[in-house]
């Protein structure tokens, strides 16, 4: 027997010692039962000096299975031992077979006692690894990541993990894949241009939507939306050559100039602008050589449009021409991904959505407007564009499924993003973009939750924050898929080493923690304040872990628990630079 109880004060049960603690090994952390009767109450020591000990309740075995909490406490009469091997089974929850769970660590507490996970309660929630630089983050998810695919008997490969990975690091780490079985593979898509190596990362431009667009070129404001919408319906058009089309075309045109022809402005704007609209957009029946016909004479509409004495002669006739090709009840219909387009399409198409949308006639409105149009033309003209031009059509779904394939058409388990080489706002943007469409992807799926996928962010607190997406699209793709896409198979990791500039739904939507060391008050109190089940005993824990270790918490672990993360094998290429090797040589080696 370990001891009698003294007190019990909320929580915490202090009891006397019965054993010579001098001769013991360290109780600190070691997990005690109380028993009483048929009662088995278990609780773990969290202090002790040489005559007593505390001990925090942490659970109940109730018919061979460990129920946490604390609901009940122990009487005074209870045996007090420490736990048996088949308890402290039960307490970590190694007791079912393992083909459903997966090695993760081994106790730092009971030395060389691993650690196991059921891959249901842990992969089927979004869950987050956090902790300062160097305290082991990377290696953490490279071996998280190699012990599913090497721990026990079967091999996972219906999984799907896309990995953001912010600074290139992970590739060495997986890409010996295939070597633990012939049907697992590994892909790795790159942002740098001039590395022909891997597979420079290229999104077709005409599956982004609305949204995806005005997070491409910055949208400020909502009133820029419009614009974008506009353009997207009219750029197909733009793009068909279809005869059928033809009268969508005229018509947009059409309302276009008699938007400006209407206008207040004086007669040499109006032809100068009606002009630089022809040139730019035209067709076979509505160009500035297209001729009108009047008795006695035929004139050029190009002719029509001539002004003197600060007036244009023949407006009327002009504006009954025009007139003629707009259809009332034409209606514009948004894309649905089936003509191809590209981002100079685009830019044409935003051109003439700025006319037909009638913000020439506010300086106000064209001024919010065509930013969106420089943004876009620079776009056009910068290094980025190349992310944005894809060679083939592809409908949305092929497209996803191709990112899960290598060049052998073979399936991928792990596919690597990696974005180390684009700014962070263009790799915030990517990320976005590609998250969404695998979520639309999800959502879309019949079969709900048939193909799940695992979207894993690096330094996540530079993506997934609490910026202006709600005010402007009405949400956040990351917290949307946090809040609904566990039901579609959507499941989000997060790794950062700072919780605190996180979005605040995103990390509160995770049901898995696994926290090295954090040493920033801020962090401190926001893992405090955001993470469920956090004691200050864990907190105190969690600042002076070893680097490598880490508490684990959450529904997937039935206690809070105290791990060491086994260095992965491969390691990724995460390590410090070594600055005394760069710096320093004996001094008789000097020149």
């Amino acid at each position: 027997m370990l001891g009698t109880i003294h007190c019990i004060k909320k929580n915490i049960v202090t009891i006397d010692l019965a054993v010579d603690i001098k001769v013991q090994v360290n109780f600190v952390g070691l997990h005690v039962v109380f028993i009483d009767d048929k009662t088995m109450i278990i609780g773990q020591i969290v202090d002790i000096t040489q005559k007593q000990a505390e001990i925090i309740i942490v659970g109940e075995i109730v018919n061979n299975t460990f129920i946490p909490g604390a609901i009940r406490k122990p009487a005074f009469r209870s045996t007090v031992r420490l736990v048996n091997a088949n308890e402290l089974a039960l307490v970590f929850g190694n007791t079912t077979g393992k083909s459903s769970k997966f090695r993760l660590g081994y106790s730092n507490i009971y030395q060389q006692y691993p650690i196991y996970v059921d891959v249901n309660r842990f992969l089927s929630n979004h869950f987050a690894i956090l902790g300062n630089t160097g305290s082991g983050k990377s290696f953490t998810l490279t071996r998280l990541i190699q012990n599913i695919f090497t721990t026990g008997e079967y091999i996972p490969i219906g999984a799907n993990i896309l990995l953001f990975d912010a600074y290139g690091e992970y590739t060495n780490a997986f890409q010996s894949l295939s070597q633990i079985s012939p049907l697992l593979n590994y892909k790795v898509y790159t942002t740098n241009t001039s590395y022909s190596m891997d597979e420079v990362l290229k999104i077709p431009f005409w599956l982004l939507g609305v949204d995806d667009i005005a997070l491409l070129l910055g949208v400020t404001t909502p009133n820029q939306l419009p614009i974008i919408e506009k353009a997207l319906k009219i750029v197909p058009i733009l793009k068909n050559d279809d005869e059928s089309v033809l009268q969508h075309k005229n018509d947009i045109i059409a309302r276009s100039i008699m938007d400006i022809l209407t206008s207040s402005t004086d007669s040499s704007k109006i032809r100068d602008q009606v002009i630089a609209v022809l040139t730019k957009f035209h067709t076979k029946d509505l160009n500035l050589d297209s001729q009108i016909v009047q008795p006695g004479y035929v004139r050029t509409l190009k002719q029509c449009l001539y002004v003197d004495k600060n007036k244009m002669q023949e407006i009327e006739l002009v504006t009954g021409f025009i007139g003629q090709f707009i259809i009332d009840g034409l209606e514009l219909k948004d894309p649905n991904g089936t003509i191809m387009y590209d981002l100079a399409d685009f830019e044409q198409a935003m051109s003439l959505a700025l006319i037909s949308e009638g913000v020439l006639n506010s300086d106000r409105v064209y001024d919010e407007a065509n930013v969106l149009l420089v943004r876009i033309h620079s776009l056009i003209n910068s290094n980025s564009a190349n992310y944005f031009s894809f060679p083939r059509m592809i409908s949305k779904a092929e497209y996803v499924r191709s990112l899960l394939v290598n060049a052998e058409q073979k399936k991928c388990q792990i596919v690597n993003f990696n974005i180390h080489y684009v700014d962070d706002r263009l790799a915030k943007v990517i990320t976005k973009i590609l998250s969404k469409l695998i979520f639309d992807f999800a959502t879309e799926n019949p079969n709900r939750g048939s193909v799940p996928f695992h979207i894993v962010i690096e330094e996540a607190h530079r993506y997934v924050q609490l910026d202006s997406d709600t005010e402007i699209l009405g949400y956040n793709i990351f917290e949307r898929i946090t809040k609904e896409g566990r039901k579609y198979g959507v499941l989000l990791g997060l790794i950062t080493q700072r919780p605190s500039e996180l979005s605040d739904t995103a990390i509160s939507q995770c049901s898995n923690f696994l926290i090295l060391r954090t040493l920033h008050p801020k962090d401190l109190q926001y893992i405090k304040e955001m993470v469920p089940s956090v004691s200050e005993e864990l907190m105190e824990e969690i600042k002076n872990l070893q680097p490598g270790s880490c508490i684990a918490f959450g529904s997937a672990f039935l206690v809070p628990t105290s791990m060491l993360i086994e260095k992965p094998n491969p390691e990724p290429l995460s390590n410090n630079v070594d600055v005394e090797s760069i710096w320093f040589q004996k001094s008789n080696q000097q020149q």
